[in-house]
């Protein structure tokens, strides 16, 4: 039998500033500040340390990539793990086709003696992240002995003037201009087929906002949405600050279905198109139509069992 052969996808040690690193003790006088981002960075490089001792205890042939240095479709591994938290997973999903699973390793979970500290210590969210350290074994066990199958999340399939754009989107996407204190002009309609469309609704507002089921329990829930089941085909969407919405409020916030997609229309001279955050743009300009649907290859996903329930 072949052996395995897994990625494992890491957060860099750059996100996590060490206590003299780039004049940070010059800047962060607090030194409880200090001592909790520097411990945030020890306990990561330790989750790393202990998920490689495992998987090498397996006799698992492993690939350390830092998320930084993928730039190519990855191929040719059984698993990718993702150390980090949810951004890492959600990067290491931009690569990845509907063949190729992943579980997420949430290297650095909030810690309960730290909530109540007097400046925000919230540490890693992990949302789609199923594994700790203190599972990482038995989650792993479970895959390798066949025990657990990923389950496929559905992502957003996203055009720009007809031309496919080649990242899925996990969580979500924002079209929006470029400066947050600069209106938004666009027109939306929602369509199943050329006879069964929805009014072209238009906006001026702070942009528009699209979400998988996967993220909506992210900046969508923050906006007033809802969190949807986590293997729905639904797309849900909210209008960021619509302007004198009048008689189009009630299309400010709406779903859509698996075998709808929603037309967008830019009218503004600039634009962006942010996916999974703010990493990945694509921009557009005035007259420019974006088409986005549920229509993407899913992706495959060893979830939190919290999540299926």
């Amino acid at each position: 039998m072949a052996r395995r052969r897994f990625m494992l996808l890491l957060k860099p040690f750059d996100a996590y500033p060490s206590l003299h690193s780039n004049g940070l003790s010059s800047r962060v006088t607090n030194p409880k500040v200090l001592k909790h981002l520097d411990n945030r960075r020890l306990v990561h490089k330790e989750a790393i340390n202990f998920c490689q001792n495992v998987l090498r205890n397996k006799f698992v042939d492993c690939i350390p990539v830092s998320r930084h240095d993928l730039s190519q479709p990855i191929r040719d591994v059984d698993l990718v793990i993702t150390i980090g938290g949810d951004g890492t997973l959600l990067q290491g999903s931009h690569f990845l086709d509907d063949k190729i699973p992943v579980l997420g390793v949430n290297s650095d979970p909030t810690q309960a003696r730290e909530v109540n500290e007097d400046f925000d210590a919230t540490r890693s969210t992990g949302y789609l992240c199923a594994a700790t350290v203190d599972n990482f074994e038995q989650i792993l066990d479970d895959i390798l002995e066949n025990r657990s199958k990923p389950s496929e999340v559905s992502r957003m399939l996203i055009h720009l003037n007809s031309q496919q754009l080649p990242t899925y989107a996990l969580n979500d996407i924002l079209i929006a201009h470029p400066c947050p204190a600069t209106v938004s002009r666009f027109s939306f309609r929602i369509k199943k087929d050329d006879q069964h469309c929805s009014p072209m609704i238009n906006c001026r507002s702070s942009g528009l906002r699209v979400s998988t089921a996967a993220g909506s329990t992210a900046a969508v829930l923050s906006a007033g949405g809802f969190a949807m089941p986590i293997l729905s085909k639904d797309l849900q969407y909210i209008v960021r600050e619509p302007i004198a919405p009048g008689a189009s409020h009630g299309f400010m916030h709406g779903v859509m279905k698996h075998d709808e997609l929603m037309e967008i229309a830019w009218y503004c001279k600039e634009g962006i198109i942010y996916v999974d955050g703010s990493h990945v743009v694509y921009p557009v300009q005035h007259g420019d139509t974006v088409l986005l649907s549920s229509q993407a290859p899913t992706l495959k996903v060893f979830l939190p069992s919290r999540l299926l329930c």
